[in-house]
């Protein structure tokens, strides 16, 4: 199985060739190492724990974590891994002097077992449910435990994983605890065939957001680069994917394009430029948060932030922040980040990927979800009504970030606990 498995990656990598020519800045970066190349390493007496975050949400999630198991676990090192390329620029920027940053190896036999020759970890911790067989199956074979941290398991996921069962099975068989999210997440790894004994409920760990000192920093800078007052309230449109720009633009048409302003954020790097053409398509004065300071920038009705890792640090800018891959049928991004800072936050209709979380902010009244429009000429209607009603109602606005704030306090601190406890249990069980 795990020969046929190595055939269809090789196959995939194949079709991907043109991508890694073509797109070589966010495809081919850090290949060396991909290929289980890092000579820099140097080991010491401390044994190694290895956690793997995917792209810019596992890494910004893991930030408490990594400060904790530092703070806990002082005799070993930490080494962070990611697979995209926005996500090792993350980790870089957030763990360079507090762990040793990498990218994740291809997952063939030679890479992976050069990659676990090389660091030697005594605890592997997947963040998410990154089930990657060949690396999961060959860290076993070294005598590494192996946890599933903060995992959730979506229904799609849920049926793809179904379709194979036999294999997926046998590849979850190596990991020695799956820490879940919640019910729904445990019941369904458990259904594509972990034993039940593995799987435990910590909750979310992204439910732990605390500011850090360079955040507050930036933040200053960010509001006195862009003159962000009460004066003309900021909306954040955080984490969209096409053609949702187009849809939170319409909706500022009118009376609400005058009394407030907007700052943009693309999920996708790759999208910042169309963006800024969209931008200069409307009526609209806009500026780029990477050019160079000018005399624009405070006047701008939008803002495009077209960088890297700072959303964090706008939200406390905003009075109301919209939550993209949510108006189209894409699952939704978190709501989590804006949520801690205690912010008036609207979604779409589509949030399946956090479906649990999103259930839970509504019971609580912590968040506004937009109804299903009949057609696309509807959506930007929708969403300028949920614009103009919060813009109109100060206390709703307030209360909604308020409780927000409260329901993140009390679920990030319990997950945390729990996900330590645990871990702590593999660790001396070394």
């Amino acid at each position: 199985m795990y020969f046929l498995y190595s055939i269809l990656l090789l196959i995939g990598f194949l079709l991907m060739l043109p991508m890694f020519v073509l797109r070589r800045e966010k495809y081919a970066s850090g290949f060396s190492q991909r290929l289980g190349n890092h000579v820099e390493f140097k080991h010491d007496d401390r044994s190694v724990i290895w956690l793997h975050c995917v792209s810019v949400g596992e890494t910004n999630a893991a930030r408490p974590l990594v400060d904790k198991l530092l703070d806990i676990f002082p005799a070993h090192r930490l080494v962070i891994s990611t697979t995209t390329k926005t996500g090792q620029d993350l980790a870089r920027k957030l763990f360079t002097g507090k762990a040793h940053v990498i990218y994740f190896p291809f997952d063939w036999k030679f890479s992976v077992r050069r990659a676990l020759s090389n660091f030697r970890p005594s605890l592997v911790l997947l963040m998410e449910t990154e089930i990657w067989p060949r690396f999961i199956h060959d860290a076993k074979l070294t005598g590494a435990k192996i946890a599933i941290v903060n995992g959730r398991l979506s229904e799609r996921s849920l049926g793809r994983y179904l379709h194979l069962k036999s294999f997926v099975s046998r590849v979850l068989a190596d990991i020695d605890l799956a820490l879940m999210q919640n019910e729904a997440d445990a019941k369904r790894i458990i259904e594509v065939g972990i034993d039940p004994s593995k799987v435990a409920v910590t909750g979310n760990l992204k439910f732990e957001q605390t500011p850090t000192e360079s955040d507050i920093k930036l933040s200053e800078e960010l509001r006195r680069r862009f003159a962000i007052s009460s004066d003309k309230p900021l909306i954040i449109a955080a984490s969209t994917h096409e053609p949702e720009e187009r849809y939170v633009i319409d909706a500022l048409d009118g009376e609400l394009g005058h009394s407030c302003r907007l700052m943009l954020v693309p999920r996708h790097p790759e999208r910042f430029d169309d963006v800024a053409k969209l931008l200069s398509s409307t009526s609209y004065s806009h500026v780029r948060r990477s050019s160079l300071p000018s005399a624009a920038d405070a006047g701008a009705d939008i803002i495009l932030l077209d960088t890297i890792g700072e959303l964090r640090a706008a939200y406390p800018l905003a009075e109301i922040v919209f939550v993209g891959g949510s108006l189209i049928p894409h699952g939704g991004q978190s709501i989590l980040e804006p949520a801690a800072e205690g912010k008036a936050i609207i979604t779409g209709p589509h949030t399946a990927n956090f479906d649990s979380v999103i259930k839970d902010f509504l019971e609580n009244e912590a968040v506004v979800q937009t109804s299903k429009a009949p057609d696309d000429s509807k959506i930007s209607e929708r969403l300028y009504e949920e614009f103009m009603l919060l813009l109109e109602d100060t206390n709703r606005r307030r209360r909604l970030g308020n409780n927000a704030a409260a329901l993140i306090r009390r679920s990030g601190q319990e997950a945390s606990r729990r996900t330590i406890d645990h871990i702590r249990s593999l660790i001396t069980s070394e």
